[in-house]
């Protein structure tokens, strides 16, 4: 059988200089402080969530509203300029598929704006 050589562990002397462990404590206070907000500075979560979803809300009526302008205009394009019955009767579908999924989107921003105040604290405040 062959026998474990026993490892040989050296002294590792560490020498800590005094001056650079200062200049690292105040490196560390000093970004430490950087990088905290002061509480008073911020909101209630709920009012700073109700802002940030009534920011997207907007954010997406604007982009779908752009984007349902462009595609009627394409959709009522083909419908005038088409020969082809079959492509009118498709462009008259998507023209109203389009007209009312706008007009749900817009229906449930009419609900948060101003149905939705009106159950404040879950009671009817009308």
């Amino acid at each position: 059988m062959k026998k474990l050589k026993a490892f040989k562990f050296q002294k590792l002397h560490l020498q800590v200089n005094p001056a650079k462990t200062m200049y690292m404590l105040f490196l560390i206070v000093t970004m430490s402080m950087m990088f905290v907000q002061p509480v008073f500075a911020a909101t209630d979560v709920w009012s700073k969530a109700t802002e940030i979803m009534k920011d997207v809300y907007n954010q997406i009526l604007l982009i779908s509203t752009i984007a349902a302008i462009v595609t009627t205009a394409v959709a009522l394009l083909l419908m005038n300029f088409s020969r082809s019955g079959r492509t009118v009767d498709e462009s008259r579908a998507w023209v109203k598929r389009i007209a009312i999924t706008w007009v749900i989107l817009n229906g449930l921003g009419f609900i948060m704006a101003y149905v939705t105040p009106f159950f404040t604290d879950g009671k009817w405040n009308g």
